[in-house]
């Protein structure tokens, strides 16, 4: 029970993490990026590219980083004059464009197998302190860039990126470049959202193209309307809500005795419950943002 829970937190944690790097781009922003998981697989796959060629944990991770960014950079120059709508369905072929390739490219990315043996970052601390050290990473990673991403978005930068999404033409009248902004924030979501998935492949041991299946990004998509767009407290609350509801349906499931087809059909339709109710009730989400109104 103890080791369940700690692997529900650390699964929490990273998701988390990534959800933070979305919010910053959908919330504050207002960009629909459908594509979203490319940077957590992208940092995955960097971080088990490194391994494999002798390089250390942090070099791995931060090569994910860049990569990331990069590939960040050019979305964000990705077809300025498509609409919205448009440019999150360009963002979605990208994330399937990548998902290709890494199933394909068995030379670096180890094709549909994966890349297999990826260490933990505390393996000599033996069980459970290994757990629980990894865990804390996380959390003080987490608690970080919670900050960090609470302080961009009540700073100037943030303002900035709201002005953007609620008022584009005002914006640019104020003096902003638009696609330095949206460039920014996408850069900045997926930095973070890279490290998330260096820690997922640390923590599993594993990177592999099913990290960027369409479904993962839905998944944080899912999180952030149910604790709140916008909001980084939200972000957190719709997580853990969330991954609440993930961990719940096993124990269901033993007391039950239903298969573990219905258990995985249960997790989705409550999931699928959840949002809607909060799209009917709460549709601004759980922790809905605050924005400051001049009088």
């Amino acid at each position: 029970m103890f080791d369940f829970f700690v692997a529900t937190l650390t699964v929490a944690g990273i998701y988390g993490l990534m959800a933070l790097g979305l919010n910053l781009q959908a919330g504050v922003s207002g960009l629909l990026n459908f594509g979203h998981i490319a940077f957590a697989g992208i940092g995955a796959y960097g971080t088990g590219i490194a391994i494999q060629a002798g390089w250390s944990p942090v070099a791995g991770a931060a090569c994910g980083v860049l990569v990331a960014v990069l590939l960040g950079w050019c979305i964000a120059r990705l077809g300025r004059q498509l609409a919205s709508d448009y440019w999150g369905i360009a963002t979605l072929a990208i994330a399937e464009i990548l998902r290709t390739v890494a199933t394909n490219e068995d030379w670096l990315t180890g094709g549909a197998n994966g890349i297999a043996g990826i260490p933990s970052l505390f393996d000599s601390l033996g069980r459970p302190w290994s757990a629980l050290a990894f865990l804390a990473v996380v959390l003080v990673v987490l608690a970080g860039f919670a900050l960090l991403a609470r302080r961009l978005a009540n700073g100037r930068f943030g303002r900035a990126l709201r002005l953007m999404r609620e008022e584009p033409q005002l914006a640019v009248c104020m003096g902003y470049d638009l696609r330095q902004l949206k460039s920014h924030a996408i850069m900045t979501g997926a930095a973070v959202t890279a490290l998330g998935g260096s820690l997922y492949a640390h923590y599993m041991s594993f990177a592999g193209p099913d990290y960027m299946i369409a479904a993962e990004t839905f998944l944080l998509w899912t999180m952030l309307m149910i604790g709140g767009l916008g909001n980084t407290a939200g972000v957190l609350v719709g997580v853990l809500l969330v991954q609440a509801a993930y961990a719940l349906v096993p124990f269901a499931k033993d007391y039950f005795h239903f298969s573990s087809d219905l258990a995985g059909a249960i997790r989705l339709g409550l999931i699928g419950a959840i949002l809607l109710a909060c799209l009917l009730w709460r549709s601004e989400g759980l922790v809905p943002e605050k924005l400051r109104k001049i009088p």
